[in-house]
């Protein structure tokens, strides 16, 4: 489906490429040169190119004039200035893919051409290492085809999901901001290890195996996360004493009000997004 497309990324940075990486390791497109690359930061940029062997530019123009796929990996902050740039220049032919946080589709193709094709994506910090975590939504003129295409693409850097517009403030506060989480939990059970008497590079290959040990038991198992504490919980052992200890501080509810506090502002960034 995607392998004669030619795609181009408006934005390189950390995000940009490491979808860039990703998908050029993925091995699905005929050729790294169905890639284009478009930043101002031409270190950035040559450093793609000798990587992978893909086209590079500083001009947006130059990127989206022969590409099937436009990949608008920049900031909220200067979406609507990038687009303005090309609004002349992406038709209903392209597929247009936004990872910018907290634009809407709504807002992009009020920005193009009008029947422009409009895909929302939220990936997240882990597709560095091909383990994203991608929600997308599709816009109002985007068909089958356009979603398909973008989950394929996504899918060359972790795992994808389809979801209503509606819940992408959810996405956001949950897988989006989740990674930070997460490295807040393993920096705490490292300091853990190393206050009862471990050296911090054992106690940080104990920790990080452990967590990532765990995520794969989830996900290959397929069992309830609960199920699974529950085969390591055994009667006034260890593991209990320590749950107990969690859940009278209140770990569950305050990880669950993190999430939610990321949520809300999403929403309110969305709203700063919709007046500019």
């Amino acid at each position: 489906m995607i392998q004669e497309k030619k795609i181009a990324f408006i934005g390189a940075g950390y995000m940009g490429s490491a979808l860039i990486r990703g998908l050029a390791a993925a091995g699905v497109l005929s050729s790294p040169q169905n890639i284009t690359a478009s930043d101002l930061d031409g270190e950035a940029l040559n450093i793609l190119k000798d990587d992978l062997d893909i086209k590079i530019t500083d001009s947006n123009s130059t990127a989206v004039a022969t590409a099937d796929v436009v990949m608008l990996c920049v900031k909220p902050q200067i979406i609507d200035k990038v687009l303005h740039s090309l609004q002349n220049r992406i038709g209903d032919r392209k597929t247009v893919i936004s990872i910018a946080a907290g634009v809407s589709t709504h807002q992009i193709e009020t920005r193009l051409s009008p029947g422009s094709r409009v895909i929302r994506a939220m990936p997240n910090m882990p597709a560095l290492e091909g383990e994203s975590a991608t929600a997308i939504c599709a816009g109002k003129h985007a068909t089958t085809d356009d979603t398909n295409l973008a989950r394929a693409l996504f899918n060359c850097v972790g795992e994808t999901v389809i979801v209503d517009e509606s819940q992408m403030d959810a996405v956001t506060g949950l897988s989006g901001s989740g990674p930070a989480f997460v490295f807040l939990f393993l920096e705490a059970m490292i300091d853990a290890g190393v206050r009862v008497g471990l050296a911090r590079n054992v106690a940080r290959t104990l920790a990080q195996q452990t967590l990532l040990g765990s995520a794969k038991l989830v996900k290959s198992t397929g069992e309830n996360p609960s199920a699974l504490k529950d085969r390591i919980t055994s009667p006034g052992g260890t593991t209990i004493a320590g749950l107990a200890l969690l859940e009278e501080r209140g770990f569950k509810g305050t990880v669950i009000r993190g999430v939610e506090a990321a949520v809300a502002r999403s929403k309110e960034l969305g709203q700063d997004n919709n007046k500019g």
